[in-house]
This record gives C-alpha cells, sequence and structure tokens, in this order.
C-alpha cells in the first residue's frame, strides 16, 4: 500500500519537476544576454605632460566599475582611455591628472586641488566633488565616446 502511494506519487511529481526544468532551461535560454561595448574617454586640457591620468568608470557615488591609467601625449596634450566589454548602463566617470604619480588628487592647505581633475559632462568649476547624477550619462552599445575636459585651480 505505502510503495503504490510512492509509487503514484513520484508518477505525479515527476513531470511536473520535469515540465519545470525544461520551461526554466527554455527561459535561459531566450533571456537576451546584456550587451556590452565600447566605452571611448578623451581628455583634453591637461597643462602639462607629467605624470599620467587616472580614469574611474563609476556605476554611483562609491563603486568603480572600470578603471585605467593613461599616458599623456606630450604634443597634444591630451589623453585617451578606451574600456572595452563595457555592460550597457549608467555611468559617470572621473578623471585626475596624477602630475606626481603618487596614486591620488593632491590638496594645498586650503583644500584647493593642486592637480587637474575632470568629470564626465564636465560640470562647472566649484569647490568640492559634482553630486554624481550632474556626471551620469548613459552608455550604450556599440561605442559611446566622451570627452572630460580637465579643471586646475590657480
Amino acid at each position: 500500500m505505502i510503495g503504490t502511494v510512492r509509487r503514484n506519487l513520484l508518477l505525479t511529481i515527476l513531470p511536473a519537476l520535469w515540465c519545470l526544468l525544461v520551461f526554466a532551461m527554455t527561459a535561459a535560454a531566450q533571456a537576451p544576454a546584456q550587451k556590452t561595448g565600447k566605452l571611448i574617454v578623451k581628455i583634453t586640457g591637461i597643462r602639462n605632460a607629467e605624470g599620467n591620468i587616472r580614469i574611474a568608470v563609476r556605476t554611483d557615488e562609491s563603486t568603480i566599475a572600470a578603471a585605467q591609467i593613461a599616458t599623456i601625449d606630450p604634443k597634444s596634450l591630451t589623453a585617451e582611455a578606451v574600456f572595452d566589454n563595457l555592460p550597457e548602463g549608467d555611468y559617470g566617470v572621473a578623471v585626475i591628472h596624477d602630475e606626481n604619480k603618487n596614486e591620488k588628487l593632491d590638496f594645498n592647505d586650503y583644500g584647493m586641488p593642486t592637480e587637474g581633475y575632470g568629470h564626465s559632462n564636465n560640470p562647472s568649476k566649484r569647490q568640492g566633488p559634482p553630486d554624481f547624477n550632474e556626471t551620469k550619462f548613459v552608455f550604450s552599445a556599440p561605442t559611446t565616446t566622451i570627452t572630460i575636459n580637465l579643471i586646475y585651480w590657480p
């Protein structure tokens, strides 16, 4: 009796489980893959060829999705970084001209930056960093190019 109940229960449950498994596999196969593309960041307004350019691609105020160090072209005083296979979405880019290569933006005794910096959407010069929403842009495949003009304080 118990054996018959188990067999009938298994005969009822197994086809249902099989259907769920097939449905899950079909849904996964039909789910579109997230598009990725190339983000090209061009940096202009560099005051000299000392040091390097540090670029951070952010998804919010505190999350870095990708980062690179770019070399400054001494003739044009520009730099460029290419981020391949970046998923589509909203990003903000922050850039510093690390003239002394100490891996950070330096400040004077009054809290003013002594090295160049910039952000996507080129928000205006002011004390303090811009809000992430001011720097946010929509990245879409296959290629998006942005230009950031560096800011220097006297």
